[in-house]
């Protein structure tokens, strides 16, 4: 892999998580309308818009042979389901002023991760990898006696994002054509609530030109970070593309505090300073096991082969 093709793959991966980071200002623009609205919109242009990349990309046969498997239709219709209740919670949190919340989310989502791979794949957890599980935990349970409820938004997206993604690990079917399929299962839904719920905002016929041009761009918004995390994913190591990870909800942290002025107290505070402490244990414990597998491929290069 030549260093060309790592300084695109960075910045792919700086544009993806950026946009995913930045995405909150978009969904304020729409507060006025109700975050199933917001989704329902989210739904239907997207999948207008993944309809006109798989067939410029020419994965559209890579459709038609997915929607022919009724098991692999059967795990993304699971998978499309829980990843329309994460887009609602996520634009819910948004403008309900949860965006706090909804970075802890994020925050924790990578750690949930290794506890499912340790729990559904078989795979096994380093000594920090368990004490980094373990500090998110703590930290979350503080929340927990601080505030006497559990953080449910928090916990709800970190849970539907982490089964959504191991259920793609699972399912034999690209990032593109699967995302389609999904929101397709999703679109009969959006359009019956279109039809028969939505509110006068979303009559395309009446409203301003900058409002239709807002509501449109909600499948530009979930399409294009996918289409540069592709683009990362092609040309990085994977565990060097997870170092990239925290960017987003770093962006939503920010935005969360000095734009949307949500109150950070104390046991917030405390909650994210264990998070934030457990993922840096996961990120050099992933950084050492990456050197240690590379440096262990080199001493086998140089061994002669008998």
């Amino acid at each position: 892999m030549n260093d060309k093709t790592i300084k695109s793959g960075v910045l792919f991966a700086l544009a993806a998580y950026a946009m995913w980071g930045f995405a909150p200002l978009y969904f304020k623009l729409l507060q006025a309308l109700p975050a199933q609205e917001i989704l329902m919109h989210r739904v239907i242009w997207s999948v207008l818009v993944l309809c006109i990349l798989v067939i410029f990309t020419g994965k559209f046969t890579q459709v038609k042979i997915a929607a022919k498997n009724i098991k692999v239709m059967s795990i993304l219709l699971l998978s499309g389901l829980l990843l329309a209740v994460n887009w609602l919670i996520f634009i819910w949190a948004i403008n309900n002023g949860h965006l706090l919340d909804g970075s802890l989310g994020y925050y924790i989502n990578p750690l949930l991760n290794v506890f499912l791979g340790r729990l559904f794949l078989q795979e096994r957890l380093r000594p920090l990898q368990k004490a980094a599980v373990a500090l998110a935990f703590i930290g979350v349970s503080i929340l927990v006696i601080s505030f006497g409820q559990v953080p449910w938004i928090a916990l709800s997206l970190a849970a539907t994002f982490g089964i959504y993604g191991l259920l793609r690990k699972k399912v034999a079917v690209d990032s593109l054509p699967g995302l389609l399929l999904e929101t397709m299962m999703m679109l009969p839904f959006a359009l019956i609530y279109w039809y028969g719920f939505s509110s006068e905002l979303s009559d395309l016929t009446s409203n301003s030109l900058s409002l239709n041009v807002s509501l449109i761009c909600a499948g530009i918004v979930t399409t294009a970070p996918l289409l540069c995390f592709t683009g990362a994913a092609r040309r990085l190591r994977y565990s060097t593309l997870g170092f990239f990870q925290y960017l987003g909800p770093s962006i939503m942290f920010v935005i969360a505090v000095w734009w949307f002025n949500e109150a950070l107290d104390m046991a917030k505070i405390t909650t994210f300073a264990f998070v934030w402490l457990a993922l840096a244990m996961f990120s050099f414990d992933s950084y050492r096991a990456y050197r240690s597998s590379k440096k262990q491929a080199a001493i086998n290069a140089t061994i002669p082969v008998r």
